[in-house]
């Protein structure tokens, strides 16, 4: 007896392997049919078939949408039908994107972070004051710990305000200022572990007594 196998490697590509090839050829016979009427009342039939295949597109807002621009996807956009939606055209899904830039980092410091700048030029528009000035030392110190964090070793205050005038293109500087920042130890002081306070809490360090066995 000889049998007439099929290998895969054979066949036609699936454009979209999720639905599989009893999908895909159903589709190229709805390509095939000449009457426009059967056409459409199998399309939408197509359609019902992939939705319960994907049953997770529900989920996805317009999911409907999306089936029926799949659909003329598989059928390499030559399927004549009447779409309840806009047609996906194949230039439109061919068209490239366009390209993103990379982020660049605003300084040489990037142990500090973009967000740094943003605050500084945040507290640049402030009005002068107290809140202005205290806002400033909430930056250097934020820094200072940034430093700490990335490198790990002690910095001077000296450091962190010479830092503070280059970012600020020099309108901030805390260089003659009488004040310090905040210490090391308080910077990266570390919060205890609630699961540890729990179990402190609900279990005590005193070996437990046996029972008299009686």
């Amino acid at each position: 007896m000889e049998f007439d196998l099929e290998y895969n490697a054979d066949r036609p590509h699936l454009i979209i392997p999720e639905y599989g090839r009893h999908i895909q050829k159903l589709v190229d016979h709805c390509i095939a049919l000449e009457d426009s009427e059967e056409r459409n009342k199998m399309a939408k039939a197509i359609v019902d078939v992939m939705g319960n295949l994907q049953p997770h597109l529900r989920d996805v807002p317009d999911f409907k949408h999306k089936l029926w621009d799949q659909l003329f996807i598989m059928a390499d956009f030559k399927l004549d039908v009447d779409s309840p939606y806009e047609k996906l055209k194949k230039e439109v899904l061919q068209e490239k994107p366009e390209r993103l830039e990379y982020p660049k980092y605003a300084s040489k410091y990037r142990y500090y972070g973009n967000n740094i700048q943003t605050m500084i030029d945040t507290a640049l528009t402030w009005d002068e004051g107290e809140a202005r000035e205290a806002l400033y030392w909430t930056i250097a110190n934020h820094m200072k710990k940034c430093y700490l964090n990335w490198n790990k070793d002690t910095v001077s205050d000296q450091i962190i305000f010479k830092h503070l005038v280059e970012l600020s293109k020099g309108k901030i500087d805390l260089t003659d200022k009488n004040e310090t920042l905040s210490e090391v130890k308080d910077l990266l002081r570390k919060r205890p572990s609630n699961t540890k306070s729990n179990y402190k809490k609900g279990h005590s360090n005193k070996p437990r007594s046996k029972k008299k066995q009686q």
